[in-house]
Protein backbone atom coordinates (compact mmCIF):
# COMPACT_ATOMS: atom_id res chain seq x y z
CA UNK A 1 0.00 0.00 0.00
CA UNK A 2 1.27 3.36 -1.03
CA UNK A 3 1.19 6.36 1.73
CA UNK A 4 -0.33 9.06 0.58
CA UNK A 5 -0.68 12.20 1.13
CA UNK A 6 -4.30 12.13 3.06
CA UNK A 7 -2.57 9.69 5.62
CA UNK A 8 -0.40 12.07 6.51
CA UNK A 9 -0.34 15.08 9.28
CA UNK A 10 1.56 18.43 9.07
CA UNK A 11 4.69 16.87 9.95
CA UNK A 12 4.75 14.60 7.10
CA UNK A 13 4.34 11.52 8.90
CA UNK A 14 1.25 9.00 8.76
CA UNK A 15 -0.91 10.19 11.29
CA UNK A 16 -1.53 7.32 13.73
CA UNK A 17 -5.17 6.84 13.50
CA UNK A 18 -4.60 6.29 9.36
CA UNK A 19 -3.22 3.35 10.28
CA UNK A 20 -6.17 1.72 11.93
CA UNK A 21 -7.61 2.24 8.85
CA UNK A 22 -4.86 0.74 6.62
CA UNK A 23 -5.13 -1.99 9.43
CA UNK A 24 -8.97 -2.47 8.84
CA UNK A 25 -8.48 -2.68 4.90
CA UNK A 26 -6.12 -4.89 5.09
CA UNK A 27 -8.71 -7.27 7.11
CA UNK A 28 -11.04 -6.68 4.71
CA UNK A 29 -8.92 -7.90 1.79
CA UNK A 30 -7.93 -10.69 4.38
CA UNK A 31 -11.80 -11.99 4.13
CA UNK A 32 -12.54 -11.13 0.81
CA UNK A 33 -9.68 -13.24 -0.46
CA UNK A 34 -8.67 -15.67 1.88
CA UNK A 35 -11.55 -16.39 4.05
CA UNK A 36 -14.18 -16.64 0.89
CA UNK A 37 -16.22 -13.79 3.04
CA UNK A 38 -16.28 -10.42 1.77
CA UNK A 39 -17.59 -7.77 4.76
CA UNK A 40 -20.69 -6.80 2.27
CA UNK A 41 -21.66 -10.19 2.05
CA UNK A 42 -21.09 -10.67 6.40
CA UNK A 43 -23.30 -7.95 7.17
CA UNK A 44 -25.68 -7.90 4.41
CA UNK A 45 -26.37 -11.62 3.60
CA UNK A 46 -25.27 -12.71 7.00
CA UNK A 47 -26.77 -9.88 9.44
CA UNK A 48 -23.14 -10.55 10.76
CA UNK A 49 -19.94 -8.41 11.73
CA UNK A 50 -16.69 -8.57 13.25
CA UNK A 51 -15.82 -5.85 15.42
CA UNK A 52 -12.81 -5.83 17.49
CA UNK A 53 -12.53 -6.36 20.91
CA UNK A 54 -8.83 -5.80 21.97
CA UNK A 55 -6.12 -4.57 19.64
CA UNK A 56 -2.52 -3.47 20.37
CA UNK A 57 -0.16 -1.36 18.58
CA UNK A 58 3.71 -0.61 18.93
CA UNK A 59 4.86 2.45 16.44
CA UNK A 60 8.48 1.34 15.72
CA UNK A 61 9.67 3.68 12.59
CA UNK A 62 7.55 6.56 10.73
CA UNK A 63 6.61 6.17 7.61
CA UNK A 64 6.16 9.36 5.13
CA UNK A 65 4.01 10.12 2.06
CA UNK A 66 4.97 8.30 -0.80
CA UNK A 67 6.79 5.35 1.11
CA UNK A 68 5.27 1.90 0.18
CA UNK A 69 4.09 -0.53 2.67
CA UNK A 70 4.17 -4.17 2.81
CA UNK A 71 1.21 -5.33 5.35
CA UNK A 72 2.20 -9.14 7.03
CA UNK A 73 -1.25 -10.67 8.23
CA UNK A 74 -1.85 -13.38 10.10
CA UNK A 75 -3.99 -15.55 12.63
CA UNK A 76 -2.49 -16.84 15.81
CA UNK A 77 -5.61 -18.49 17.23
CA UNK A 78 -9.31 -18.93 16.61
CA UNK A 79 -11.89 -19.27 19.67
CA UNK A 80 -15.89 -20.04 19.10
CA UNK A 81 -16.62 -16.52 17.99
CA UNK A 82 -13.00 -14.78 18.53
CA UNK A 83 -10.11 -14.51 16.22
CA UNK A 84 -6.16 -13.45 17.38
CA UNK A 85 -4.33 -11.45 14.61
CA UNK A 86 -0.97 -10.46 14.28
CA UNK A 87 -0.48 -7.82 11.93
CA UNK A 88 3.20 -5.86 10.82
CA UNK A 89 3.47 -3.17 8.21
CA UNK A 90 7.51 -3.10 7.15
CA UNK A 91 8.55 -0.29 4.22
CA UNK A 92 12.06 -0.05 2.96
CA UNK A 93 13.42 -3.05 5.61
CA UNK A 94 11.85 -1.45 8.03
CA UNK A 95 9.32 -2.20 10.12
CA UNK A 96 7.05 0.58 10.85
CA UNK A 97 3.98 -1.07 12.93
CA UNK A 98 3.24 -4.07 14.83
CA UNK A 99 -0.47 -5.41 16.13
CA UNK A 100 -2.06 -7.72 17.81
CA UNK A 101 -5.64 -7.68 17.73
CA UNK A 102 -8.66 -9.44 19.32
CA UNK A 103 -12.23 -9.50 16.36
CA UNK A 104 -15.19 -11.04 17.31
CA UNK A 105 -17.99 -12.82 15.27
CA UNK A 106 -21.38 -11.33 16.24
CA UNK A 107 -24.64 -11.76 14.76
CA UNK A 108 -27.21 -8.22 14.49
CA UNK A 109 -29.10 -7.10 15.54
CA UNK A 110 -27.97 -7.72 19.67
CA UNK A 111 -24.39 -7.86 18.49
CA UNK A 112 -24.06 -10.83 20.28
CA UNK A 113 -21.04 -13.36 20.41
CA UNK A 114 -21.54 -16.11 17.30
CA UNK A 115 -19.98 -19.32 16.41
CA UNK A 116 -17.86 -18.78 13.13
CA UNK A 117 -19.84 -20.09 10.09
CA UNK A 118 -18.68 -23.58 9.60
CA UNK A 119 -17.00 -22.51 5.74
CA UNK A 120 -14.82 -19.45 7.57
CA UNK A 121 -14.01 -21.47 10.42
CA UNK A 122 -12.40 -24.04 8.13
CA UNK A 123 -10.36 -21.65 5.81
CA UNK A 124 -9.29 -19.75 8.95
CA UNK A 125 -8.02 -22.71 10.42
CA UNK A 126 -6.31 -23.49 7.29
CA UNK A 127 -4.64 -20.35 7.34
CA UNK A 128 -3.46 -21.13 11.20
CA UNK A 129 -2.03 -23.73 9.62
CA UNK A 130 0.23 -22.32 7.00
CA UNK A 131 1.12 -19.01 9.09
CA UNK A 132 4.24 -18.80 10.30
CA UNK A 133 4.44 -19.02 14.20
CA UNK A 134 6.40 -15.35 13.85
CA UNK A 135 7.17 -12.62 11.12
CA UNK A 136 10.58 -12.63 9.91
CA UNK A 137 13.04 -10.18 11.29
CA UNK A 138 13.81 -7.50 9.64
Amino acid sequence: MKVLFHHCDPAGIVFYPRYFEMINMVIEAWFDDRLGLPFEVMHAEHGAAVPTARIDVAFTAPSRHGDRLEFRLRPTRRGRASLDLAMEAVGGGVRRFAMTATIVFVAKPDMRPAPWPEPVATAIDRELADAAPEFPSE
